[in-house]
């Protein structure tokens, strides 16, 4: 209300406006439903009239004022809210205090005794009251100070100081049970992973050779294993073990390998060659030759399979053309021991004797057999060296940079990392003969697992990327529980 189109005649004739708290609504809006739209209407000017207090006749009138300021009562708030109790002092006061049309006495009440503590004798600043100064025969001047010296006396010991006993609850323990949508978010605990395998199998002639590969885990839930000259499988699901081959006393088995889909499983031997089996058919499919020593690594790639040997070469074989191979890779000073193809099937990491994992890296002091692409970042690539490096090295092949390094005390015989949470597994021989599971890129230990007696030269993994299969020269396949599922990776991973 504008203050100049109004008279005072007009202003006194008005009751005096005294607001309050607003009342509670019946419909409070959820804490997380959208933010109503800010209201486009003005601010409205309060015509307020605040009585005079008694003074003595004078000849002018009393004016009225104008002004916008909210003048707050707190008749009407609800202190149990805020777990206070109101003083047994504050009982007389608000007696006192019930005239006055903003019920502040309580208010006033409650906080001195929140402030300086019940009983403590302090007194609010106040103004005092003419007539009441009239009537006790004192001047005001008189009463006023000695109100104030009462007010600035020495204050209570528990000024701010917290309420230690008031009970702190968080937002979701209020709504957990009237949200129906809403998920309780708990503090991730650190992942325990078994110390002892769940199954044990015994697997006689089990090679103890640092450069083959004779194990190896199918999407379908397969395992082929070479045992000397034979290649056995064995069905995870049913525990099944069915004979697929046998080479004869004249060959022996140095590689296994199933292809990324189908049934369809490699072999490569001592004498060079590398099989071709329908493994749910039991039947061979067909032999290439072109090596000339011993097939110790294998990689598919769809329809090509990439085969490296001693004779220091990886030949590239499409299982569709008549030709052995259609392409020859050499670089390699030793024996190929490692292959592994990119997730994307753009590149080949092969590994070697002369230390070289990958053509183009040499960091490595010793035999490269331990290879792994990671399922998470594009062209992170982790590589192992042998007894007289000890390290596991990453890189990135889309710079061409070495990453990091770290010595894990003993010699790296295989990696492979998990497909649910960035982590991954370590096999060791001398001389520890240990299993180690990290968490990149922290490359903190999550857990150290032991049991074999000898190296643990063969390592893979299920297809579901939970459980892992380790072989050693013991003449035992052990099967470890150390990945989550998929469903709960969110509870454990980033670190």
């Amino acid at each position: 209300m504008d203050s100049s189109s109004a008279s005072p005649a007009a202003a006194a004739s008005s009751p005096a406006f005294a607001f309050s708290s607003p009342p509670p609504v019946e419909n409070p809006r959820s804490p997380f439903s959208k933010p109503r739209p800010p209201s486009s209407i003005s601010r409205p000017s309060y015509l307020v009239e605040t009585p005079s207090r008694p003074r003595a006749p004078s000849s002018s009138s009393s004016r009225t004022i104008y002004s916008d300021r909210f003048i707050p009562s707190r008749s009407g708030s609800n202190f149990s809210l805020f777990d206070l109790s109101l003083p047994p002092s504050a009982s007389s006061s608000s007696s006192s205090d019930a005239g006055r049309e903003d019920g502040s006495g309580a208010y006033a009440a409650l906080l001195r005794a929140v402030l300086f503590g019940p009983d403590q004798g302090v007194a609010p600043p106040a103004t005092p009251d003419r007539s009441s100064a009239a009537v006790a025969g004192r001047s005001p001047s008189s009463s006023s100070s000695t109100s104030s010296s009462v007010a600035f006396s020495t204050p209570s010991r528990n000024i701010f100081r917290y309420k230690a006993e008031v009970p702190r609850y968080s937002l979701a323990e209020q709504f957990e049970d009237e949200l129906p949508g809403f998920s309780h978010i708990h503090p991730r605990a650190p992942r325990k992973v078994p110390r002892s395998p769940y199954k044990v199998l015994d697997a006689p002639a089990l090679q103890d050779d640092f450069y083959l590969n004779l194990v190896d885990w199918s999407s379908h839930n397969v395992l082929a294993v070479g045992l000397g000259n034979c290649v056995y499988l064995w069905n995870a699901c049913s525990s099944k073990v069915t004979k697929l081959c046998d080479l004869g006393v004249d060959d022996s088995v140095c590689s296994v390998g199933w292809a990324q889909r189908g049934n369809h499983l490699a072999v490569g031997t001592n004498q060079g060659k590398v099989q071709i089996w329908d493994a749910s058919r039991c039947r061979r499919i067909r032999t290439m030759e072109s090596h000339r020593l011993r097939v110790g690594a294998l990689a598919w790639s769809s329809s090509l399979l990439s085969s490296g040997s001693r004779d220091k070469i990886i030949l590239q074989r499409d299982i569709r053309a008549q030709e052995d191979f259609v392409s020859k890779l050499t670089g390699h000073k030793s024996e190929v021991c490692g292959l592994k193809w990119s997730h994307d099937n753009r590149e080949l990491a092969s590994g070697g004797n002369d230390n070289r994992p990958v053509l183009k890296y040499s960091e490595h002091t010793a035999a490269v057999k331990a290879i792994a692409w990671s399922p998470h970042v594009h062209g992170l690539l982790a590589s192992g060296g042998g007894t007289a490096d000890r390290c596991i090295r990453f890189w990135n092949t889309v710079t061409n940079s070495h990453l990091s390094c770290i010595d894990t005390g003993s010699q790296v015989c295989n990696l492979v990392w998990s497909k649910n949470v960035n982590e991954l597994v370590s096999t060791h021989g001398y001389s520890q003969n240990q299993i180690i599971v990290w968490r990149y890129p922290t490359m903190s230990k999550l857990a150290t697992l032991t049991g074999h007696t000898y190296r643990v030269l063969y390592l893979a993994i299920s297809p579901d990327g939970q459980t892992i299969v380790t072989g050693a020269g013991d003449e035992t396949l052990r099967f470890w529980n150390v990945f989550p599922s998929p469903k709960s990776q969110l509870r454990y991973s980033k670190p």
